[in-house]
């Protein structure tokens, strides 16, 4: 069932509006469990779109194994999934920067407030991201240090390669995430792909993650696949390469995952003259979980994360 969340007025006689899809069974008692999955905040992030429809069709498909409450939100930043730009247009705003929102606020204010309002009683958020058009990511899921005992076990079911518990001096308070963890509504972040592009590949292993988690909960009872057991990361495991010099960057990998120390990983070039400026080794033996996608950098760009742990 689709329903409005929000609709807030614009000029020139139009509105932007905020809904969701409801699936649910046929008949629920009170005791339903109820999952929400967030995604469109950064309107240059496109997975989340992919992962929304499989979701539902999938679930459309087989109706009879859902148990629970699935709530999709596709779209929270509709304007920006429209023109695929991150933040909200005309206002260069980032939306994942005004949560909780006010009802008595401006535009993005009242409509994170109404977002907010709607996901309370979740069970489980989850929200969807993919990265910027500059760097790529491996699935992985985020945890800040507060929560990961209340987390950690959801995290581990999402089919992700790596779960990252970041430090809470990192965090951004003005986040959903955030923001429902402190209302009492768990709920974890997923990163994944690259800007303003659909990677298949990564969106069904996420998407066999999310099932796994549902039939953990409860709200679905068809067959799931397996699922990967992450490295978990934490603080001081990251190693971040950055450019010392602007260039072209060029990769030699294929992709991202595992690394040897010293394998080189690209190099920042300079076409006019034809040398090498920067050359990028992996500092030890472990996976490259984020990679420069855009080759234009300049000096002090990020090139690549690197997880040196051991932490299983």
């Amino acid at each position: 069932m689709i329903e409005e969340i929000a609709s807030v007025g614009m000029s020139v006689h139009e509105r932007m509006t905020i809904k969701k899809n409801r699936l649910a069974p046929k008949e629920t008692n009170g005791a339903a469990k109820r999952f929400s999955l967030v995604t469109g905040i950064h309107g240059d992030e496109l997975d989340g779109q992919y992962i929304c429809y499989e979701i539902v069709r999938r679930i459309n498909e087989q109706p009879q194994h859902l148990k629970g409450i699935v709530d999709i939100y596709p779209a929270v930043n509709p304007l920006g999934v429209d023109m695929g730009n991150r933040g909200i247009p005309m206002f260069d705003l980032d939306m994942n920067r005004v949560f909780p929102g006010s009802d008595n606020g401006a535009m993005a204010e009242y409509a994170a407030s109404k977002v907010i309002s709607d996901l309370i009683g979740s069970d489980l958020c989850l929200d969807l991201h993919s990265s910027n058009i500059f760097i790529k990511e491996i699935p992985q899921v985020r945890v800040n240090e507060e929560n990961v005992h209340r987390l950690l076990p959801y995290a581990k079911l999402l089919n992700a390669d790596l779960v990252w518990i970041y430090s809470s001096i990192t965090i951004l308070d003005a986040t959903l995430a955030y923001s429902l963890n402190k209302l009492g509504v768990p709920a974890l972040v997923c990163e994944m792909g690259v800007g303003l592009r659909i990677d298949r590949e990564l969106c069904h292993q996420v998407i066999d993650g999310i099932f796994n988690l549902m039939k953990t909960l409860g709200i679905w009872s068809g067959e799931t696949k397996s699922v990967k057991t992450p490295l978990i990361c934490v603080e001081g495991d990251v190693n971040v390469l950055r450019s010392d010099a602007s260039g072209i960057f060029v990769s030699r990998r294929k992709g991202l995952g595992d690394v040897k120390a010293g394998e080189l990983i690209g190099e920042v070039v300079e076409p006019i003259t034809g040398t090498v400026l920067q050359e990028f080794t992996a500092p030890c033996d472990g996976v490259v979980f984020t990679l420069r996608e855009h080759p234009v950098v300049y000096r002090g760009d990020m090139i690549a994360r690197v997880h040196g742990g051991l932490h299983e």
